[in-house]
C-alpha cells in the first residue's frame, strides 16, 4: 500500500456528501457518490474556494464561492473543459477508506 493513508471510515461519509481531510500535506475532498468513493482537491481553481464546502449534485462539485462545477470522477469543468481539479486514487479496505496523495 505504498502512498495510500487511511482517512476514513465508509459510515463517516454518507451517499451524496462530501468531507475534507488533510492528506500528506494536500487538502483532499472525498466524495461519496451513490457509494462509490472519489477524492479531488479541495482547493477550487477559480478563486481558491473550498470544495468540501460546496454541493454534491450526482457526481458534480459546485464550489460554495462562485458556483464552478466539476465532476469528480474526471476532474473536469462540465462548462469549460481547460478547467480542471487533480484527483487522486481512492482504495477501499473493508470498511476503511484510502487515498492515495
Amino acid at each position: 500500500m505504498s502512498g495510500f493513508v487511511k482517512v476514513a471510515r465508509c459510515d463517516e461519509i454518507p451517499p451524496g456528501t462530501v468531507r475534507m481531510f488533510e492528506v500528506n500535506g494536500k487538502e483532499i475532498a472525498v466524495y461519496n457518490v451513490d457509494g462509490a468513493y472519489y477524492a479531488t482537491t479541495n482547493i477550487c481553481p477559480h478563486q481558491g474556494g473550498p470544495l468540501a464546502e460546496g454541493t454534491l449534485e450526482g457526481r458534480t462539485i459546485v464550489c460554495p464561492w462562485h458556483a464552478w462545477a466539476f465532476d469528480v470522477v474526471s476532474g473536469s469543468s462540465p462548462v469549460n473543459p481547460r478547467a480542471k481539479i487533480e484527483t487522486y486514487p481512492v482504495r477501499l479496505e473493508g470498511k476503511d477508506i484510502f487515498i492515495d496523495a
